[in-house]
């Protein structure tokens, strides 16, 4: 049964674009009823609708859009009951989407499976509320915290997305142009009483480009993106809400 609407975007990523869309078609082309490719910008794609085994839809950006923005455009071209927000620098080695969709309960909002390196290594996928204190243990001190127990949020680079769901929350919150919008997405589901639900035992590989540590723009834009989230409601709603949080709550 085709139950999935695949939402890539390209950045200039036309060769990662096209591994990825081999590795959709060649492990789960059994769940995906179409990919939802957008360029954020302009550029010359080796890739025809259909050519890669999916059925594929293309939209050219007239200009630049956040990656909330992006994704939300894509949903507007999504008619089934899951919809995958996934990066082209993403590799699959088996049918994780299938995989995951075995786990599904009612209460499930969003899926996600183990984030691995290259190399093998686990990334810290799964994570929790976001500090100065835990930005400093990351990035400064170069020691990722624990994960939490329960109530934790996940990166934007692999997400399954209940489609009635997504829509009860309006999808991204534009407002963040890059960073911080997959928290916010994963908090405003939790406050809306369905699960976000990390997957250890399932694995992709993600050839993560940490952009901010090397690019004056993108280091504003995550700090003006971290301010903005601190300064929001829904931080300190889901703040509030992970101190109540027991297991039997999830």
């Amino acid at each position: 049964m085709k139950r999935v609407t695949v939402s890539v975007v390209s950045h200039l990523q036309g060769p990662l674009v096209q591994s990825l869309l081999a590795d959709l078609n060649r492990y789960c082309h059994a769940s995906i009823e179409r990919v939802v490719l957008t360029c954020n910008r302009p550029e010359s794609l080796d890739i025809v609708p259909g050519g890669q085994g999916l059925p594929l839809e293309i939209l050219y950006n007239p200009h630049p859009l956040g990656f909330g923005a992006n994704h939300n455009q894509a949903f507007r071209h999504c008619n089934t009951e899951w919809f995958l927000v996934i990066n082209p620098d993403v590799r699959l080695h088996d049918d994780v989407v299938s995989a995951l969709l075995r786990r599904v309960t009612p209460r499930t909002g969003l899926l996600a499976p183990q984030e691995i390196s290259p190399t093998g290594e686990p990334i810290d996928n799964l994570r929790g509320l976001i500090t100065p204190w835990e930005l400093i243990q990351r990035q400064v001190l170069k020691r990722s915290p624990p994960p939490p127990n329960h109530g934790g949020w996940v990166k934007g680079m692999f997400m399954l997305v209940r489609a009635e769901a997504y829509r009860q929350v309006r999808g991204f919150d534009e407002r963040f142009f890059m960073y911080c919008e997959d928290f916010d997405l994963c908090a405003r589901l939790m406050l809306g009483g369905w699960t976000v639900d990390h997957h250890p035992d399932l694995a992709v590989t993600h050839a993560w480009q940490r952009d901010s540590h090397g690019s004056t723009s993108h280091l504003r834009r995550h700090l003006t993106s971290l301010l903005q989230m601190w300064a929001s409601p829904t931080y300190w709603q889901y703040r509030r809400w992970m101190a109540r949080l027991t297991p039997q709550d999830v």
